[in-house]
């Protein structure tokens, strides 16, 4: 039952992008069609999922026992990096039309606030191994959910006949505010 609750809290109450406003960057840039934030999306739950494994077993197992947890930032930055690189060359190498529709990006997810903020929580909240997997699984699915959402949102958009004012950033900075809105509807939900 506890897993359940890490998982439904890091899709919908604590949702990294609309709770924590942690990588808003991707979140307004790639969220303009689904098939690129659907793309974006995979690629930061598979992130965030390698990120939740590597991180804790480094935490635990290398910096907690030699004493190290201060060099905890820099360790996890490199972690990230490097498993971002990976998926970088392996969208290159399998899905050259998604490498370049994420463009800049998929880089990007290297300094993704939200992934750091997955390990770093992770630590802070003091999970074991599967609570750490299945909130870093959770934490990608919300952040795909959301931006998914955001992207519907924004294709019907721009069939809108908007005032010349609200055009571009100004309506989708005001979607996004009313999308935070409808997800702490869930705040009561559950809070972990």
């Amino acid at each position: 039952m506890e897993l359940l609750l890490i998982f439904v809290a890091a899709v919908l109450t604590n949702n990294f992008v609309l709770h924590y406003f942690l990588g808003i960057c991707p979140f307004l840039g790639v969220s303009s069609r689904i098939e690129t934030a659907v793309g974006m999306g995979l690629a930061v739950i598979f992130v965030m999922t390698l990120t939740a494994t590597v991180t804790w077993l480094i935490y635990h197992h290398v910096l907690v026992r030699f004493g190290l947890p201060f060099l905890e930032y820099a360790a996890f930055i490199l972690v990230i990096a490097s498993l971002v690189q990976v998926v970088e060359m392996f969208l290159r190498k399998f899905s050259p039309e998604l490498y370049r529709a994420l463009g800049i990006y998929l880089p990007l997810i290297t300094t993704n606030c939200s992934i750091l903020g997955l390990a770093l929580f992770m630590v802070l909240r003091e999970y074991d191994f599967i609570e750490g997997l299945v909130f870093g699984i959770g934490a990608g699915i919300g952040f795909t959910l959301v931006l998914t959402i955001m992207a519907g949102i924004r294709e019907e958009l721009a069939f809108a006949d908007l005032p010349r004012a609200f055009r571009g950033a100004p309506i989708t900075l005001i979607t996004a505010g009313i999308l935070a809105l409808a997800f702490m509807g869930f705040s009561g939900l559950i809070r972990v």
